[in-house]
Parts: C-alpha cells; structure tokens; sequence
C-alpha cells in the first residue's frame, strides 16, 4: 500500500479475483515478489514476457522474530530476519530490481465502506476516508497510509475498499528489503495478494490463518464483501473447529444479512495437517462445500504444473501475486 518514498494514494485499477490490484503510482507490475511472514520469508521470480516462474526460496523464521500488529514494533530480531531476506534474494539472484512486497494480514486495515457520494479526485476522497475511518484505527491520521478502489455496490451508491497502515510499521518491512539492496515498490497484504486463488462465480468465503492471526474475506463476483482479520484464541495446534467456526461465523452472518444469501464454498488456506479436523463442522454449519484453497485451485485449473512448487510449500500468495499480475 505504500512505497519507501512515503505516502503514496490511489486506487485499484482492477477487481480483486480476475486481476488482483496494485495501487495507481507504482507500476509496471513487479516480477519479483517477497512475502515476509510471522514464520518465513519467501521470495520469488518471474519471467518478463510470460510470467513464468523462474525460482523461489524460502527461508523459516524463529517463533517471535516478527510479531506482527498494526501498531508496535513487528520485527523483533532484525539480525535473524535481515539475514533471511538476503539468503531468499541470493537464491533466486536478485539484486536492485523493484519487489512487490506481501505483508502479514494484520498490519493492514482493510474495510468495505458504503457512501451515497463519493469523490472522484484523491485530494478530496483521502480526507474524506480520514474523517470516515479517524475512531476505527489504532493511531493518528498523520501516521496513516491510506490507498483505496471503487467497486459495484450491492445498492444505489458507492462501495470503497480502503487500506490502511501505520507509516513506521510498513517502513519496517520495507527497510528490510533496502538492506538486500531491493526497492519495494508495490506493498499488500499476503490474503489479498491470495484472493485470485478463488473461484467468485458464487459467494466464496477464504479462511487463512498465519501465525495467530485469522483473515476471513468473501468475494463474489470480483467484489470484496466482507473482509475481517482476528487474532486467534489459541495456537493452531491447539485451535478447536468451534473456536474456528467462531470467528469465522460472523462475517459469514453479515454478508447472509446484507445481500440476502449464504456462502456457497469455503476455501482453506494455512491449517496445514489440520485442515481435515475443520471440515465437518464447517461444511455442517455453513451449509456448504469446504475444501482447501489451493488444491480446490488447482482442480479448478488456476494452479498449473509450473505453479506447484509453491503450492508444495503452501505459498498461496505468491501464487496469487502471479495470477492477478499475468
């Protein structure tokens, strides 16, 4: 959402499933891409004219070198995540190019707001979304990152998903890629970076936990209609289905009561080995298919032979990054 020259604002240029947006001031899109995550940094290449993969790495993280929040300090120990940069960029050999930048989900705030009105210049939509969002953030206007897209409301009016972040967390992130001599350019979060990975004929709800925290989005139709970041109540190896189904379960709820239908899947991403522990009482109590985002991706067509790599190492938004940005 932001780049390392400071505050940048802008709006998507596409819908979130067919082709997953990057903001207005930094194109061309990016061919290498760096998710940094609680537990891993990953890193991966593209080709120019074909988008195809042409190496990746990944590199774990001790529990507790980034913590991540919207509001502290996210990188604990900058030796040990500093160095797993440099390691994943090494292996792919890369140096100086521009580098779209995933983020943990819950140092960006994202929310679908709905107004009557809504400017068409950025001069006045920015502030406007300020004064909208001032009590719904942790810190001070002056501190906020703020990018945002237009999409079709479910009723007469405008729908606005906005982002937004603290300056000096995002400036962590990126400060970590300049010390491996990378230029971030485009920076999200890792779960909308995974969004094309989804089927939106239907209303699909994604579940993807990382580290403690659990992103809940649904997409219908290239809309984003509800999105929610949480912190779990316990870790997944102690996590039960009903604490799951729990968190999930009100944003399931709201988009029932706002556009008058229930979910027809929901996708899976980050419960690893646990995955099949959750099925049942999710398929029971949302009445619906639940299976996991990316094999259901990968029968659908959208993850190829050149795209299992990644998917054999559970790095959806990487994918993703790619299927939005081809």
């Amino acid at each position: 959402m932001a780049t390392a020259e400071g505050i940048r604002q802008g709006i998507y240029q596409s819908g979130f499933v067919r082709r997953i947006a990057h903001w207005l001031d930094a194109p061309p899109r990016p061919l290498v891409v760096c998710e940094i995550a609680s537990d891993h940094v990953a890193a991966a290449r593209w080709a120019r004219s074909t988008w195809a993969l042409e190496g990746f790495s990944i590199e774990p993280l001790s529990p507790g070198a980034i913590v991540a929040t919207a509001v502290e300090t996210n990188v604990l120990n900058v030796t040990e995540v500093r160095d797993a940069v440099a390691k994943v960029f090494a292996q792919i050999n890369v140096k100086g190019q521009e580098v779209a930048l995933l983020v943990p989900d819950p140092i960006v705030r994202v929310f679908v707001l709905h107004f009557d009105v809504f400017p068409r210049t950025a001069s006045e939509a920015v502030p406007l979304l300020r004064w909208r969002l001032k009590k719904s953030v942790p810190f001070e206007a002056e501190e906020t990152l703020i990018s945002y897209m237009r999409q079709a409301p479910r009723e007469e009016g405008v729908d606005v998903v906005t982002g937004l972040a603290r300056l000096r967390i995002v400036r962590e992130y990126e400060q970590l890629l300049e010390s491996a001599g990378m230029a971030p350019g485009v920076v999200m979060s890792s779960t909308l970076a995974a969004i094309p990975l989804l089927d939106d004929t239907r209303p699909c709800l994604l579940a993807r936990v990382s580290g403690t925290a659990l992103t809940t989005a649904i997409v219908r139709e290239g809309i984003l209609c509800g999105y929610r970041c949480t912190d779990l109540p316990a870790r997944l190896s102690d996590l039960s289905p009903q604490a799951l189904l729990d968190e999930i379960y009100p944003v399931a709820a709201y988009y029932q009561d706002s556009w008058s239908e229930g979910i027809a899947s929901v996708r899976l991403a980050g419960l690893g080995e646990r995955a099949a522990d959750f099925r049942e009482l999710l398929e029971r109590e949302l009445r619906c298919p639940v299976g996991s985002l990316l094999n259901s991706a990968a029968t659908e067509g959208r993850v190829g032979p050149t795209l299992q790599p990644l998917a054999d190492r559970d790095l959806d938004s990487l994918i993703g990054w790619t299927l939005g940005s081809a």
